[in-house]
C-alpha cells in the first residue's frame, strides 16, 4: 500500500475529531438515558445543557478551526446592531484541509441538530413539555454553530472568488500594459 494512501484514509486531526464528536454524543446520551432512570428534572437539565454548551464552545472556537479552518463571532457595534464576523484560512491552507475531518465536522454538525429535533419531537408526543425547554437549549445551540460556520463558509468563497476575479483582472491589465508598451 502506498504511504500516500494511508494519509489520505486516516483523520488528519483525530483527537480533536474525538471531543468533536464526544460533546455532542454525551450531550445526547446523557439527555436520553438519564430521561430513562433518572427522575430528577433539574439534573437532567442542568448537565444536558451543560454538556452542549461545551459541545458549542469546542466546536466554535477550537475544531471548527483545526477541522474546516473557519471561525464566526457575534459582535454588536457602537449603533447596537449585531455584526456577523468570519475568519477562514488562506485559500491554500483551505484546500489543504482534510476531507475526512470536513465530512465529520459538517455531518456530525447536523445529525445533531437532528437528533435534538427527533427527541424534541418525542417529548412533544410524551405530553413532556419540560423536556422540550432541554430540548430547545441545546437545539439553539447546535443551529447557532450551524448557522455561524455555513455563513463563515459562504464568506471564505466569496473571499476566494474575490481574489480570483481580482488576480484575472490584475493579469489581464498587466497583459495590456505589456502589450502596448511594446508597440
Amino acid at each position: 500500500m502506498d504511504r500516500t494512501q494511508v494519509v489520505e484514509e486516516n483523520y488528519a486531526n483525530p483527537k480533536t475529531c474525538f471531543f468533536h464528536v464526544l460533546f455532542k454524543g454525551a450531550a445526547v446520551a446523557f439527555y436520553i438515558l438519564s430521561a430513562l432512570f433518572v427522575n430528577n428534572f433539574v439534573i437532567i437539565f442542568v448537565v444536558t445543557v451543560f454538556l452542549s454548551a461545551l459541545d458549542f464552545w469546542v466546536v466554535k472556537n477550537v475544531s471548527g478551526r483545526i477541522l474546516v479552518g473557519l471561525r464566526w463571532w457575534n459582535e454588536i457595534n457602537d449603533l447596537g446592531e449585531s455584526v456577523w464576523k468570519f475568519e477562514s484560512l488562506d485559500q491554500e491552507s483551505l484546500a489543504r484541509m482534510n476531507k475526512k475531518d470536513s465530512w465529520l465536522f459538517w455531518w456530525t454538525l447536523y445529525l445533531t441538530a437532528g437528533a435534538w429535533v427527533v427527541l424534541g419531537i418525542f417529548s412533544l408526543i410524551r405530553f413532556q413539555a419540560d423536556y422540550v425547554l432541554v430540548i430547545g437549549v441545546c437545539l439553539t445551540l447546535s443551529v447557532a454553530n450551524i448557522i455561524g460556520f455555513t455563513k463563515c463558509r459562504k464568506d471564505a468563497k466569496k473571499q476566494l472568488q474575490q481574489f480570483a476575479t481580482q488576480t484575472l483582472a490584475n493579469q489581464f491589465t498587466s497583459s495590456l500594459r505589456t502589450a502596448f508598451s511594446v508597440v
